[in-house]
């Protein structure tokens, strides 16, 4: 990364977290200049690029100023302090470059983005998807690859096509992704859990149940897992790989956070796969913006024409303009500049979050029980474990009193399943000074409880 794209991402992730306010004006060239130990014209092509996307102004001999957001795009509620929503910063969403990769997309390929596709995918973006899953350790055909309109449509058709081992029951963590237990319980799919903690799964307890259970597939987020924001050493990722083949049981990986990952050795369970038994998903609403619903799948060689027959079903493609943007997206290299603000942005937040926890603690006495270990948290979210004699919804009533907002954990569990008192708490929305006054909030009135 060149030393402008460095200040640049800084700068950005500083207006976004409002610590230079709408309206307010920037430290001068020679004051950045120093601050960042760069000369004068490295700053001036930073600010430069800023003007360009239309962030930042300048004015003669005067200097740069943060612009006023437009009422449209004005946050509804600024001061109220959001620990439960889980979708992107609009602050970081790519506007600009991706309405340029829409455009060119239609002068690129014309009248193929407003035809039927094919269930697949466009085939331009199919290839640069299969260079992309090699960064991350995937290694795969593309006759293995489907463009899904998110990973939540994967899921429906995975869960709904019968699969070539027989068996009917999805295996799902407790807690786990809401939106899929909610599609489990609503259309009846045959499901049962396996509690997953702060200290992982019990490897005991999976070989059990893949053993004694017509599990048909496992599904599982190893890398920052939703809602906790934990994730699995290599040993498990590849003993359940290994427990996978043993017992003829597939395993669906939500990699939905793979772009965030910090350590560049953290291999997904798919690169333990050697019986073709791990069907790999990643999603790009977390680290681009939700409205893109695209998706990618890679399907075992047992499992392609009965998914391709499925999703042909559901929806014939997914959006073929929005795959022909995405792939010029991916090819130009401005994906790869927009990861490293996203990540850098977020790791920032998360590393405050804990500090802030950390700090704070003790505010709430005997009323949090542990957190999950700081080494690996989530760069967006983590969660606490709360007494028993804390009430989730009492204290979401009593937060939001004071413009907090945090969500009970019920939703992430399948009915009847044991649950344990957990608290989620996403950063993704939260700003810095944001950060530090709810944590302190949230940690006065966990007190209450401690002092019962």
């Amino acid at each position: 990364m060149h030393k402008y794209e460095g200040i640049l991402t800084d700068l950005e992730r500083q207006i976004a977290d409002r610590r230079y306010k709408e309206g307010g004006k920037l430290p001068s060239i020679r004051q950045l200049s120093e601050s960042y130990g760069v000369n004068k014209s490295t700053v001036i092509r930073a600010l430069e690029e800023l003007e360009s996307k239309h962030l930042v102004y300048s004015i003669a001999k005067s200097g740069y100023y943060v612009v006023q957001s437009s009422p449209d795009t004005a946050p509804d509620s600024p001061d109220v302090i959001d620990f439960a929503a889980s979708a992107p910063d609009p602050a970081f969403f790519p506007y600009l470059d991706f309405q340029h990769c829409m455009n060119k997309a239609i002068d690129t390929y014309k009248n193929d983005l407003f035809v039927y596709g094919t269930p697949q995918g466009l085939p331009a973006l199919l290839a640069m998807m299969q260079k992309l899953l090699a960064d991350y350790q995937v290694f795969t055909r593309v006759g293995s690859l489907f463009v899904v309109s998110g990973v939540q449509q994967a899921l429906a058709i995975l869960a709904a096509l019968p699969f070539p081992n027989g068996k009917t029951k999805v295996l799902i963590e407790q807690p786990g992704y809401h939106l899929f237990i909610e599609q489990l319980v609503t259309h009846g799919v045959p499901a049962m859990g396996i509690r997953r903690s702060r200290e992982g799964i019990d490897l005991d307890e999976l070989e059990r149940i893949f053993r004694t259970e017509p599990i048909k597939f496992f599904y599982t987020i190893p890398r920052f897992h939703a809602p906790l924001g934990c994730s699995y050493p290599t040993e498990v990722k590849k003993k359940i790989a290994a427990l996978a083949r043993k017992y003829d049981v597939y395993v669906v990986e939500d990699d939905y956070l793979a772009d965030l990952e910090p350590d560049g050795k953290a291999d997904p369970v798919h690169a333990y796969d050697e019986g073709e038994r791990v069907i790999y998903l990643k999603s790009f609403s977390k680290i681009m913006f939700p409205g893109l619903r695209i998706g990618i799948a890679v399907i075992p060689g047992s499992l392609v024409d009965l998914f391709s027959r499925y999703k042909r079903i559901a929806d014939i493609d997914s959006s073929m303009i929005s795959q022909g943007a995405l792939e010029i997206y991916l090819k130009s290299g401005m994906f790869e500049r927009h990861k490293h603000k996203i990540k850098a942005a977020y790791a920032a937040r998360s590393l405050l979050l804990r500090q802030m926890l950390a700090e704070h603690g003790p505010l709430a006495g005997g009323a949090v029980q542990g957190a999950a270990e700081s080494g690996e948290l989530s760069p967006v979210h983590t969660h606490l474990v709360l007494s028993p004699s804390v009430s989730q919804p009492e204290l979401a009533r009593r937060l939001r009193k004071k413009s907090v907002v945090i969500e009970p954990i019920d939703k992430h569990y399948l009915p009847g399943f044991p649950r344990d008192n957990y608290l989620k708490l996403n950063v993704s929305q939260a700003g810095d000074e944001q950060i530090r006054r709810g944590v302190r909030l949230l940690m006065e009135e966990l007190g209450r409880y401690g002092d019962r």
